[in-house]
């Protein structure tokens, strides 16, 4: 038995339609909240009749960071993927974003010890890696400094990266897969998906940074190739390539038949838009649509290093432009059949 966390994610959710086409019966864990429907729009991304392989997923309702109510997700499992994560850069998020990440880490990986799991594979990100000053790329070889510019997220997975360290000390199989920026459908409304929308509602405006974009078909086979191999105790940065915002922004664009982002977002004007959105969120009560780490991360150059991976799997990446051309096609398509998830 395989055991998914955080199935109802983007990760997850092409991580279990992947599984189901490979097995029989998959476990998938969700929290009472969970919209479990997001999974079969994904599946009918790729597949016309999804409901075939739904039908294979066992669904857990637990919450992960109560250990014993986690223990019932366990019976029978011989590996398992970790998915599960909140990704937030509001402050006020700061203890639940603790929580689900570096706590729920750490009892997956006392399970995953308790029950003698064969093996795990951990979704971090490229958030947990050290930072360089420079241009210079980032490789799995960076160590972590404490930095002011830290998100509290950064944090969250930097230590929710030395629990499964920890793990492997204490004998625990495993391997740790960091994304970058990671492009896919179905989530039209949050995260990185949410490009398509604003640029289809039209959005004038782009950053001057730079980071690095990796499909999530390419992250969810190269997270299944690690764990039928005998590869452990690493951990493998998953970029597809280094470009800039404003380049994706175009490609985007010209996918969907929208004009390109043409004005340029000085540092100053976005320091002022971040404290503007606080103001609001302050008297709201709702998120800020923009933080002081999200503006700050649009304006820097972020480069990562894919070669580890690229040469112990001979692996070739998705560029962006055809995740672009196909997801910008999904998008189209939920957009007029008003359908998106």
């Amino acid at each position: 038995m395989i055991l998914v966390t955080g199935g109802t994610g983007l990760v997850g959710s092409h991580l279990l339609y992947k599984l189901c086409g490979e097995y029989d019966t998959i476990r998938a864990t969700k929290r009472a909240t969970s919209d479990v429907s997001v999974v079969a729009k994904v599946f009918s991304y790729y597949i016309c009749q999804p409901e075939i392989l739904l039908k294979k997923i066992e669904w857990v309702e637990a919450d992960l960071s109560d250990y014993f109510d986690l223990r019932k997700c366990f019976d029978g499992v011989s590996q398992v993927y970790h998915c599960a994560a909140l990704i937030s850069f509001h402050k006020k998020d700061k203890n639940q974003t603790h929580i689900h990440n570096t706590q729920v880490t750490a009892n997956i990986v006392n399970m995953c010890l308790d029950k003698n799991i064969q093996k795990l594979c951990h979704v971090s990100s490229v958030a947990s890696l050290g930072k360089n000053n420079d241009e210079t790329i980032i490789n799995e070889g960076c160590e972590w400094v404490d930095n002011p510019e830290n998100s509290n997220y950064s944090k969250s997975k930097y230590l929710a990266e030395l629990e499964v360290w920890r793990g492997i000390e204490e004998g625990l199989n495993a391997v740790i897969v960091n994304p970058s920026i990671i492009l896919g459908p179905g989530f039209w409304d949050k995260g990185s998906s949410s490009f398509f929308k604003k640029i289809d509602q039209g959005m004038p405006f782009y950053t001057s940074g730079k980071n690095g974009f990796v499909d999530v078909l390419d992250v969810v086979s190269i997270m299944i190739k690690l764990m039928n191999s005998e590869v452990h105790s690493q951990r493998f940065i998953i970029n597809g390539s280094n470009t800039s915002f404003k380049i994706l922004f175009e490609q985007i664009a010209l996918v969907l038949g929208k004009e390109s982002p043409k004005y340029l977002v000085s540092e100053l004007l976005l320091g002022l838009a971040w404290r503007l959105s606080s103001i609001y969120s302050f008297f709201s009560g709702k998120n800020p649509m923009l933080t002081k780490e999200t503006c700050l991360s649009a304006t820097k150059s972020k480069l990562y290093d894919n070669m580890s991976i690229r040469r112990l799997l001979k692996y070739d990446f998705r560029s962006i432009e055809e995740s672009c051309l196909t997801y910008g096609g999904f998008y189209l398509n939920d957009k007029n059949t008003n359908s998106s998830p």
